[in-house]
């Protein structure tokens, strides 16, 4: 069974940064594209970033955000930079085994495990 569960949510003032950190069990993540999505109430979970062949992001987080893998550690990170309130939401990691890379990697619907969430708040 794979479980997946992120940490290092928070609270943070504009401008300012995070790191959100998904740790995988169950599977080796160094075998799967693994992505980070966002949702906020009311709205459909958003794409934020994949770490595939190749990496996207959302052109609302390019050159803010970066993500990144620790394959010994079967972590994924997403370090968060330059944060303004519109990133307020929480904050999913996922891993899909169907899917390596193409744009339907950027879905939702392409991911077959998420984690729990983690809250990220950005004051003004």
């Amino acid at each position: 069974q794979v479980q997946l569960a992120e940490s290092g949510g928070g609270t943070v003032q504009a401008g300012g940064s995070l790191r959100l950190s998904c740790v995988a069990s169950g599977r080796t993540l160094s075998s799967f594209a693994m992505g980070w999505f966002r949702q906020v109430p009311g709205k459909e979970r958003e794409f934020v970033a994949v770490s595939g062949n190749p990496t996207y992001y959302a052109n609302s987080v390019t050159g803010r955000f970066t993500i990144s893998r620790d394959n010994a550690k079967n972590t994924i990170y997403l370090q968060m930079n330059n944060l303004v309130p519109e990133d307020t939401a929480v904050y999913y990691c996922a891993l899909s085994e169907r899917f390596r890379t193409g744009p339907y990697i950027q879905q939702s619907a392409a991911y077959d495990y998420w984690g729990q969430g983690s809250q990220v708040t950005v004051s003004s």
